[in-house]
């Protein structure tokens, strides 16, 4: 499809007491280039002369489809062990309470991305009432986000999940720019979307400061919506788009330059050398590009209040925070400037992070999306067929359990479709699943959309992945390390036997289409026992597909083989909702159909239960 340049028009809008340059915009008559005169002290340095302005930016990250402070699958009010609360609405609150404070003219309010895609209202706005359709609907976060006032957004990789069709309504949908500077048209290798924003904030003394929001997002995508942007876009890394556009904002007269990149800090990539960029880069970006003020960080989930980065080149330094995920926190940073030289120059910079479990939703937010929150629980309520059996994920952990088969059973048969008919339909197809959640359940009779979306809370994608007999033991080995040891004949306490090592249930894999035994009386690396394939023992030679999900494929839990493997096929809709669609495929849920005994614990040969 065509790109949409429309944020290359150069179009002025006004912004609180502002204006916008949006993209490849000129500045207007007037402005100066001038270099980077900024430093960050630790002291406000109030006693120096000069005329003096401050201001804050706002910050959020990804918001995952967040506006309620709901829970979609489990139809209740948002909580978790730490007691968080998240959604826009929230946000909102508290995003008020600073323009009351500071002076709404005197405040910028951005994001770093993955927007669109996480929770079950978004879902409903992409695929089941699409803001693509001809007289569609305007996507809640959107209207979210307009009503808030937000200044700018960065793309996240969630954003391409749907397509690019409906990022670009999304995109026409926002009242501000979503800025990707290192998304590139793949033919023109020009920017598909605006690389930055200038905002112009007008102060008391006459001259106004000049905020220029840059926008990156993650190289990843070109692996992990692979089927959607190839040929089609191009995601080169952080650094070299930074170190491209950085000195441009300053020529065209930015007095500070606020990077929003959906990019984590520590420096690592999940996609080993698939892609010659590092997925982290925040931490790098600060380091290694000058002129650089603050960068608010996304994609990592992390809560980051301030981080202090000094540039290598320069000895400034950089302020990084990160507000967490879902609307749980935002993000200020406060910038004190001073006038010298002839321009404005930051004097102090400093952030930190707010809770938003510490304010109340506001209501002009639920008040308008209340009735697309009403349409997102009655689709989560539906019924989608019936199960014979009731079914729980309670001793999926140390048992074969015909719940997590399910899972199994849904991806094998996905990848198997996919594959057909191809190079590679004749292989075998074996599937990873884990234990996400230890309160998971399929009731017997009639099954809603929430209960069988319950087994998968997270947003991963599916892929195939070509791996050998003998990186299928040691993948079950590496796996099998969540276990205590446990000698044979002791006592066997069911609380104490997993999560060895602190490793999360979700680090726990187990493997279908192959049955085994782990002995959790041997020392974890040489627990694997009795591995077959179609009744015979396992062939280290031989050649299996394994439908496995994008976060294990991409490194996740760094588990051996499967990140470097070959990869045979990939999509983008979530794992979650593929199980959906195949409940209401199959209309009843069996475990007849699907389940068996694949696994056990053993000790010396005998089963532990």
């Amino acid at each position: 499809m065509p790109l949409n340049r429309r944020t290359f028009l150069g179009r002025s809008a006004a912004a609180g007491a502002g204006v916008a340059l949006v993209g490849g915009a000129a500045v207007p008559a007037g402005a100066t280039g001038r270099g980077h005169g900024s430093g960050h002290g630790h002291g406000s340095g109030h006693g120096r002369p000069g005329k003096r302005y401050s201001f804050t930016v706002m910050g959020t990250t990804d918001l995952h489809g967040n506006v309620f402070n709901w829970d979609y699958f489990t139809d209740k009010e948002f909580d978790d062990a730490a007691h968080n609360d998240v959604g826009l609405a929230k946000i909102s609150t508290l995003v008020e309470g600073i323009r009351r404070e500071k002076g709404r003219g005197n405040t910028l309010l951005i994001d770093a991305g993955d927007t669109i895609q996480g929770t079950q209202l978004s879902y409903y706005y992409a695929k089941i009432d699409p803001i693509t359709a001809k007289r569609g609907p305007v996507h809640p976060m959107a209207q979210a986000m307009n009503a808030i006032g937000y200044d700018a957004a960065a793309l996240g990789n969630h954003e391409f999940n749907y397509g690019i069709p409906v990022l670009r309504k999304f995109e026409e949908q926002c009242d501000f720019p979503l800025l990707g500077a290192n998304a590139l048209d793949a033919r023109t290798l020009k920017p598909a979307f605006a690389p930055y924003v200038i905002k112009r904030l007008r102060t008391p003394h006459g001259q106004d400061v000049r905020v220029a929001v840059l926008g990156l997002t993650n190289p990843g995508i070109a692996i992990w919506d692979k089927a959607n942007v190839q040929g089609k876009m191009t995601f080169p890394g952080l650094e070299e788009q930074a170190a491209k556009w950085v000195p441009k904002l300053r020529s065209m007269g930015a007095d500070v330059v606020i990077v929003s990149a959906h990019s984590g800090t520590d420096g690592s990539s999940s996609y080993g050398d698939q892609v010659p960029y590092v997925e982290n880069a925040a931490t790098l970006v600060a380091e290694n590009v000058p002129g650089i003020d603050a960068i608010l960080v996304g994609h990592a989930h992390a809560e980051i209040p301030e981080r202090r980065v000094v540039n290598k080149k320069t000895g400034r330094e950089v302020v990084l925070s990160e507000p967490a995920k879902w609307g749980q926190r935002l993000t200020v940073f406060d910038f004190d400037l001073v006038w010298e030289r002839g321009g404005w120059a930051v004097e102090r910079a400093g952030s930190k992070v707010l809770n938003s479990n510490t304010s109340v939703e506001d209501r002009k937010i639920t008040r308008l999306l209340s009735d697309e929150h009403a349409k997102a629980v009655a689709y989560v309520n539906q019924v989608i067929g019936t199960s014979t059996v009731a079914m729980s994920t309670v001793d999926a952990p140390w048992q074969d359990e015909p719940i997590i088969d399910l899972i199994n059973h849904v991806q094998t048969e996905t990848v198997r479709a996919a594959l057909a008919g191809g190079e590679w339909a004749a292989l075998p197809v074996l599937s990873q699943a884990s234990c996400f959640s230890r309160t998971a359940a399929i009731p017997a009779g009639e099954v809603t959309i929430k209960d069988a979306a319950g087994l998968y809370p997270f947003e991963n994608t599916m892929e195939a992945r070509l791996l050998t007999g003998a990186q299928i033991k040691e993948y079950l080995e590496f796996s099998a390390r969540y276990y205590v040891q446990t000698a044979a004949g002791a006592p066997v306490d069911t609380s104490k036997l997993t999560n060895a090592g602190n490793t999360p249930d979700y680090n726990y894999d187990v493997v279908s289409g192959v049955t085994y035994e782990i002995d959790v009386a041997k020392p974890a690396g040489s627990r694997i026992a009795d591995l077959r394939f179609d009744g015979a023992p396992l062939d280290p030679a031989a050649r299996f597909v394994l439908a496995v999900n994008n976060y294990r494929a991409s490194g996740g839990g760094n588990f051996p083989h499967v990140a470097a493997a070959q990869q045979l096929w990939s999509n983008s809709d979530e794992i979650r909702n593929t199980i959906i669609g195949w409940v209401k495929d199959a209309g009843t849920v069996d475990p007849a159909v699907f389940a068996s005994v694949g696994w056990k614990l053993t000790r010396d040969g005998v089963p532990v239960f």
